[in-house]
């Protein structure tokens, strides 16, 4: 299955939505990733479902498949940013965007509505941080599973749900509901997981509703434009399109809005090649042998245990 590639409007946030959606069509992504925020389509805005209507039908016009993503910053609280999360004391006016988000996501018939945990408050036990979000994400897969909608919940580098086994855990603790899918970052994966990415690619796969890509290094939670990290990506698109996946694969590159025409060109290009050359590779390609040693990413050097410390975030503006 071809990978379907599209670009994050995070990334066009010196645009305006429509001018930033004709931008990424004309180059000819397939489809975006559509961040609720102030500027692109504001969930608090007045008259959103007309709002909401008319962006429907000028992402038909363009041709754009489209998902949204709901790490808007300052949106919910001028102070704070991506506060309240699920794991605060008072969750409401968080719930009530998810919901919100959902219901725009609903109306336009995105593939899936992403949404991530925050980070556990410091007053705020684990235990007790893991009970809120189990709760508030059992209220917004029901509000999801009664419109229609998927959830892909994304782990998050220094959030309280950061890797995959993080994710599964949760997902167990929510009782496996079906509308509640995996958002995985391709930069993440290098960042943060055990494993390289291509395996944790596949080890995500049965889960996967929404995609995420961008370069990184380990233990720095920082998006690097493509071919500045250490991922290894003809073995990452390789690995995804052998999982079946056939959702959106959206580049996520927050930090480049001053120039996203041309990080957005460039990106695509990237990626073209990348697939290219997966496509060239995998018939010849040999299984890793079960219990083997783990393959170090192409420029990233031997794994190393993870430090206890978490990776680096200078990533704290780009999410």
């Amino acid at each position: 299955m071809s990978v379907r590639f599209g670009y994050g409007t995070n990334g066009f946030a010196n645009h305006r939505l429509e001018d930033a959606l004709a931008v990424i069509a004309d180059l000819g992504y397939e489809g975006v990733a559509l961040t609720l925020d102030h500027q692109h389509l504001d969930p608090f805005g007045p008259d959103l479902p007309r709002r909401t209507s008319a962006l429907a039908a000028r992402l038909d016009r363009l041709g754009l498949a489209v998902v949204i993503e709901t790490g808007a910053r300052y949106l919910l609280d001028p102070w704070r940013k991506h506060a309240p999360t699920l794991l605060d004391d008072e969750p409401g006016l968080r719930l009530d965007f998810l919901s919100r988000a959902v219901r725009v996501g609903a109306d336009l018939g995105a593939e899936a509505v992403s949404f991530w945990a925050g980070n556990r408050p410091a007053a705020v036990p684990a235990a007790a941080a893991w009970d809120r979000l189990v709760r508030g994400c059992d209220q917004v897969a029901a509000v999801a599973d009664a419109a229609g909608v998927r959830l892909g919940f994304e782990p998050e580098p220094g959030m309280l749900v950061q890797t995959i086994e993080d994710w599964s855990t949760l997902h167990a603790r929510l009782g496996g509901p079906d509308c509640f899918g995996l958002t995985l970052d391709i930069g993440h994966c290098r960042c943060i997981e055990p494993w390289p990415v291509a395996e944790c690619v596949a080890k995500a796969g049965p889960y996967l509703v929404n995609v995420q890509i961008d370069d990184m290094v380990r233990d720095v939670h920082e998006h690097l434009e493509f071919g500045r990290g250490e991922v290894d990506f003809p073995a990452a698109l390789g690995a995804l399109a052998d999982t079946g996946y056939g959702g959106l694969t959206a580049v996520e590159l927050p930090r480049h809005s001053h120039a996203a025409p041309d990080v957005a060109r460039a990106s695509l290009a990237f990626l073209g090649d990348a697939l290219a050359a997966s496509d060239a590779a995998r018939g010849t390609r040999v299984p890793e042998a079960a219990g083997g040693p783990r393959v170090p990413e192409a420029a990233g050097g031997p794994r190393v245990p993870e430090a206890a410390r978490g990776p680096r975030d200078t990533e704290e503006v780009g999410r």
